[in-house]
C-alpha cells in the first residue's frame, strides 16, 4: 500500500515524499540522480538535492529509484520503443515499394506461393512473413541512430521535496475529495486509494460531488462514522461502493451481501432522507432497476421501525407513485403554469441553473425573459462554482451561436466516455437582453467566490488553458490539459506515438493522421497505406504486440501544406481500448538536428492513457495560427467500427468534431485572471521585486517564491474552480 501511495503522491503532485529518517552522505547518489533525471525532461529543485544527499547512501537510492520508476512510467520510458523500419524517420520507403518488397519475399520463402497467388488472385498483406512484425531488435535499432542532442527547448519538469508520505497523501486526498469538479475514473479510482489510506485522519467536512463522497462514505462505514447522505441516490451509490461497484451509476453493479450491521446503516440513512423530504422519492424512478436489485440485498422487510426506508422500494416496485421534479416542471409547464414551474426549480437551484437556456428561449416575451433572468440570478448563489462557470460558459457560445445562425452553426455534444457527436443547432435565439444580465450575473457571482491575492502572478503560456469544469473524459497520464485548451507547440518537428500491449488476442493499433486545410476540408492523410508524403512520414505498420509495439508519425511543420493536423489511434483488430494490457498515446517536439532515438522522453510534451471501450481515440489536434502552432486538447473516445477502423473511414466523422469544437469557445485561466485584474488585483508575468505571499499560476513554479505562495500548476489546475 505505502509503495502505491508513493507512486501515487509523486504523479500527482511531482513532490518526492520524505519516507527515510537516516542520515549521512548520499550527495553522490543525488548528483546521480539528477542526471538521470534531465534525460527523462525532469529536473530535481535544490531541495530535493539536499534531501537526498542527506540520507544515508542505500536510503538514498532507494528513494531515487522509486521515483525513477514513477518519472519514466508518466512519460512512457518504462517500455522499449522499437520501430518497424529501423532507421526511422530515415530510409522509410514509398508505400507501394515496401507492399511489393514484403510480396517478393513472400515468394522467395515459398516456391509454391506464385501457384497459390495465381489461384487465389488476391493477396493478404497482414498474412505475409515479413509484413506487420518487427525485423531487428530493440538493440539493433539503437544502434542505427546517432546521438541525441539536448535543447533548451526541450521540456524540464521540476521534482520538488514534500511533506511526510503520511502528510503528502492526506493533502491530496482532501484535494481529491473536496473537488467541485465532476472526477475522472482515474480520479476516483485514486480517491479510493487514498481513503483507505487516511480512514484514520482527519476527514473533509463535506464532500461535495456525489460519486467522490460514495468512496468516502464506504471508508466512513469502515471506522464506524456515519455517511454523508443527503438524498436517496446517495445511498445507491454508497450500495456501489461496498459491492465494488460503478458509483457514477453508468453501469450495471451487481450487489454483494452485506453484513446485517451495514444493512441496517443503509436502510436507516434511506429512511431519515425520506422522512425529512419525501419528495426525495420523486429520484428513484430513474434507477428503478437497481433499487430492485439492491432490496433483495437489504431486506426492508426485516426493518419495520424503519417505514420511509420501505417506500423507495414500493416506488421501484410500482407500488407507490412519487413523481420526479422534472416530472412535476415539465407537467406544470405543458399547462402553461410556468409560475408553478419556476417555484418549483428555485427549490433545487442546480436543476433551475440547467435548464436555464430552455426556459429563457420559451420564455413568451422579453418582460418574462426578465422575469426568469431575476429568478436565476437569485439561484446562482446556492449552486457550485462549477456550476455557475458552465452557465456562463454556455451562455459566450449562445451569444457567438445566435451571431452566426445564418452560416449554419453546430452542437457538439461529449458524454462522460468520450463519445462525442454534432447535430445543427435549430433552437431559437436567447433574448439578448436576458442574455447579457445573466452573463453578467455570472460573472458577479464568480467573482464573489474567487480569492483575491494582493499579487497574481501568471505564466503567459497558462492563459489558454482551459478551466477544468469536467474531468470525467479527461486521461490518466502526464501533460494532460481540459478538453478545450490550447498550447503553443514549440519545435520544427511534432512526433506522434502510440504504444501497446495486448492482452489475450492479437491486437493491431493503428496511429493514422488526418491533415486538413484551414476551413477543415481539402483532407488528406498519413497511416499504414501512405507511408511517406509532404512533410511527413510513418514508422510502418505493426500487426501485433505480445511483448508491446510502437508506431510513430513525423510531421515537419513547415513542410506541410494544411493548416491542421489530427492524430488518431484506430484499434484495426483486437482488443478495445479497456482491454490491452497496457496502451498510450503521446507526442514531441523537437528540432530536426537533434537526432536521437525514435523516442527521447525529454522531448515528450504529453503522454495519455489509453483507457474505455472505444476503438477510435482523437487526443489533440494541431492548428497554425498566426504565430505559429498549437495544440487544442479534445480527449475524444468514439465508438468506431467493431474492427477495421481506419482514418479514411472516419474522415468526416473526424472532420466534423474537430471543427465544431475548434469553433467552441472554453473559459480558460485567461477569463478569471481578467476578471481579477478588472477588480483592482495586480496581475504580473514575473514575481515582482520584495513582493510577499503571491498565488502563482503557471506549469511549474520557481524555487525562490515568497514563503506562504500559493502556486497552481495544471497538476492543481482544480484550485481555479470556486467552491
Amino acid at each position: 500500500m505505502s509503495a502505491q501511495i508513493f507512486d501515487l503522491v509523486v504523479r500527482r503532485t511531482w513532490r518526492v515524499p520524505l519516507t527515510a529518517v537516516s542520515t549521512g552522505d548520499a550527495a553522490s547518489v543525488a548528483r546521480r540522480f539528477d542526471t538521470v533525471l534531465l534525460t527523462s525532461g525532469y529536473k530535481a529543485s535544490g531541495r530535493l538535492l539536499g534531501y537526498l544527499g542527506s540520507l544515508a547512501p542505500q536510503d538514498a537510492r532507494l528513494v531515487a529509484v522509486q521515483t525513477l520508476a514513477v518519472v519514466h512510467e508518466a512519460v512512457g520510458a518504462h517500455v522499449q520503443h522499437n520501430t518497424y523500419f529501423q532507421d526511422f524517420p530515415q530510409n522509410v520507403p514509398d508505400t507501394l515499394d515496401f507492399w511489393v518488397s514484403c510480396l517478393r519475399d513472400a515468394l522467395e520463402r515459398a516456391p509454391d506461393a506464385e501457384e497459390i497467388l495465381a489461384r487465389q488472385g488476391k493477396v493478404n498483406l497482414l498474412a505475409l512473413p515479413r509484413y506487420g512484425r518487427y525485423q531487428h531488435t530493440y538493440e539493433e535499432m539503437v544502434a542505427a541512430h546517432d546521438t541525441f542532442v539536448p535543447a533548451l527547448s526541450d521540456r524540464r519538469t521540476v521534482l520538488d521535496v514534500g511533506g511526510t508520505l503520511d502528510e503528502e497523501a492526506h493533502r491530496l486526498y482532501l484535494h481529491l475529495a473536496g473537488s467541485t469538479t465532476p472526477l475522472s475514473d482515474a480520479d476516483l479510482a485514486a480517491l479510493a486509494l487514498l481513503a483507505q489510506h487516511c480512514g484514520g485522519m482527519e476527514q473533509p467536512a463535506t464532500v461535495p460531488l456525489r460519486t467522490a463522497r460514495a468512496i468516502v462514505n464506504a471508508t466512513h462505514l469502515l471506522y464506524g462514522r456515519e455517511p454523508q447522505v443527503d438524498t436517496v441516490t446517495d445511498v445507491l451509490r454508497l450500495a456501489c461502493a461496498l459491492s465494488g461497484g460503478d458509483v457514477t451509476l453508468e453501469t450495471a453493479t451487481r450487489f454483494r451481501s452485506l453484513p446485517r450491521p451495514v444493512r441496517r446503516v443503509l436502510l436507516g440513512a434511506l429512511d431519515a432522507v425520506v422522512e425529512a423530504s419525501p419528495t426525495k422519492l420523486g429520484d428513484v424512478a430513474a434507477h428503478r432497476e437497481r433499487w430492485k436489485r439492491l432490496g433483495e440485498r437489504l431486506h426492508p422487510h426485516e426493518h419495520p421501525a424503519l417505514p420511509s426506508a420501505a417506500r423507495v422500494f414500493a416506488v421501484a416496485r410500482g407500488d407507490e407513485d412519487a413523481p420526479s421534479l422534472a416530472a412535476r416542471v415539465e407537467r406544470s409547464l405543458a399547462s402553461g403554469s410556468r409560475a408553478e414551474a419556476l417555484r418549483l426549480l428555485a427549490a433545487a437551484p442546480g436543476t433551475f441553473v440547467r435548464r436555464a437556456d430552455h426556459l429563457l428561449r420559451s420564455a413568451a416575451d422579453d418582460a418574462e425573459a426578465a422575469a426568469v433572468a431575476d429568478a436565476l440570478e437569485r439561484a446562482l448563489p446556492g449552486v457550485s462554482g462549477r456550476v455557475v462557470l458552465g452557465l456562463r460558459e454556455h451562455l459566450e457560445n449562445r451569444r457567438r451561436a445566435d451571431a452566426r445562425r445564418a452560416n449554419g452553426d453546430r452542437r457538439v455534444f461529449v458524454n462522460r466516455a468520450g463519445g462525442a457527436w454534432a447535430v445543427p443547432d435549430e433552437r431559437a435565439d436567447l433574448p439578448a437582453d436576458a442574455l447579457t444580465a445573466l452573463a453578467l450575473a455570472c460573472d458577479a457571482e464568480v467573482l464573489r467566490r474567487v480569492p483575491r491575492p494582493q499579487d497574481l502572478v501568471v505564466e503567459p503560456d497558462l492563459l489558454d488553458v482551459a478551466l477544468p469544469l469536467s474531468a470525467r473524459a479527461r486521461p490518466d497520464g502526464a501533460g494532460v490539459l481540459p478538453r478545450g485548451s490550447r498550447t503553443r507547440v514549440t519545435g520544427e518537428l511534432l512526433r506522434f506515438f502510440v504504444h501497446w500491449r495486448q492482452q489475450a488476442v492479437d491486437t493491431d493499433l493503428d496511429l493514422s493522421c488526418l491533415l486538413l486545410d484551414r476551413d477543415f476540408a481539402d483532407a488528406e492523410h498519413v497511416s499504414w497505406t501512405r507511408l511517406r508524403g509532404g512533410g511527413f512520414v510513418h514508422s510502418g505498420d505493426v500487426t501485433e504486440a505480445p511483448d508491446g509495439a510502437t508506431e510513430f508519425v513525423d510531421v515537419r511543420l513547415s513542410g506541410i501544406r494544411r493548416d491542421v493536423v489530427v492524430p488518431e489511434v484506430h484499434v484495426y483488430s483486437g482488443e478495445r481500448f479497456d482491454e490491452v494490457a497496457e496502451g498510450f498515446f503521446g507526442f514531441m517536439t523537437r528540432d530536426v538536428a537533434q537526432a536521437g532515438l525514435p523516442f527521447e522522453p525529454a522531448t515528450v510534451r504529453l503522454k495519455s492513457d489509453l483507457a474505455g471501450r472505444g476503438r477510435v481515440a482523437i487526443p489533440a489536434a494541431f492548428l497554425r495560427a498566426e504565430d505559429g502552432w498549437e495544440a487544442l486538447w479534445l480527449h475524444l473516445n468514439l465508438g468506431g467500427r467493431s474492427r477495421f477502423n481506419t482514418v479514411e473511414g472516419h474522415r468526416v466523422t473526424t472532420t466534423t468534431l474537430v471543427r465544431d469544437i475548434a469553433a467552441r469557445r472554453y473559459l480558460t485561466v485567461r477569463y478569471l485572471v481578467d476578471l481579477l485584474r478588472a477588480d483592482g488585483v495586480k496581475v504580473h508575468h514575473e514575481v515582482p521585486h520584495g513582493a510577499g505571499p503571491v498565488t502563482y499560476l503557471g506549469f511549474g513554479a520557481p524555487e525562490d517564491l515568497p514563503e506562504g505562495s500559493h502556486v497552481v500548476t495544471p497538476q492543481n489546475l482544480l484550485d481555479l474552480v470556486p467552491a
